[in-house]
């Protein structure tokens, strides 16, 4: 029983963060009035609980290590290809990041790129949905993984496309609350209409990143996972009176 609240403790959260945001927008109450800053807040709150989670959890400092080196490679790549439309190279590293490490590593990956890209490229109330959207990548990655245990190559291919796209509609939902009246589907619609073409340019550039660095990347982290694995061998009782 304790194995499957482990597993299932991280996406069942998740799950109650969207449907908390899902319920504060179309229900009628004072909730709707700056909902933008309302997710926000809602957002950054559950971010700041799952940061605590991994400060209270039994992470070495190798993983933090990775952690940092990744995030801070991701972050690099998103300031200095920030002057192409919306192709970057942080979907494609949070995650392969987070199908080789897993859910917890892919999570903060992402959302650490996120928080220290922006720094360079401006703060908001925008930070916390990107780093719940790239958060949710990498942990993403890691369910696809225990689907497709190998890298098949044309399924990560769809995967990362598809990424592309969910981020998008993801912070289009930051965009419609926070810019948009009154909030109902044909404005979301529209919203998600207008901002087709750079989650297009975004899937793609997933598609490219991986096609021509995936293949190299993931066999560079499994490599670097391998090593930091610690394998305990059982302890044998000798006989010294012999």
């Amino acid at each position: 029983m304790s194995e499957f609240n482990a597993k299932w403790k991280f996406p069942l959260f998740l799950i109650g963060v969207a449907g908390l945001l899902t319920f504060s927008v179309f229900t009628d109450s004072p909730l709707k009035q700056n909902w933008g800053m309302l997710s926000a807040a809602i957002l950054l709150v559950a971010i700041l609980f799952l940061y605590w989670g991994f400060e209270i959890s039994p992470a070495s400092t190798r993983e933090i290590a990775i952690i940092a080196v990744l995030g801070a490679i991701a972050a690099l790549g998103r300031v200095s290809l920030a002057a192409l439309p919306n192709i970057q190279p942080v979907t494609f590293l949070v995650l392969v990041s987070g199908y080789v490490f897993g859910a917890r590593t892919g999570f903060m990956v992402g959302s650490t790129a996120a928080l220290a890209s922006n720094f360079f490229l401006g703060q908001g109330p925008w930070t916390p949905w990107q780093m719940f959207a790239w958060g949710l990548a990498g942990s993403s990655a890691a369910y696809f993984r225990a689907i497709i245990p190998d890298v098949w190559k044309w399924p990560m291919v769809i995967f990362q496309f598809t990424w592309g796209y969910f981020f998008g509609c993801i912070m289009n939902i930051w965009t419609w609350t926070a810019f948009i009246t009154p909030l109902s589907w044909q404005s979301f619609l529209a919203t998600y209409a207008a901002s087709l073409w750079f989650d297009t340019l975004h899937a793609v550039g997933n598609v490219l990143f991986y096609l021509f660095l995936g293949s190299g990347v993931i066999k560079v982290l499994q490599r670097v996972k391998r090593k930091l694995e610690v394998s305990y061998l059982p302890v044998q009782n000798y006989d010294h009176t012999r």
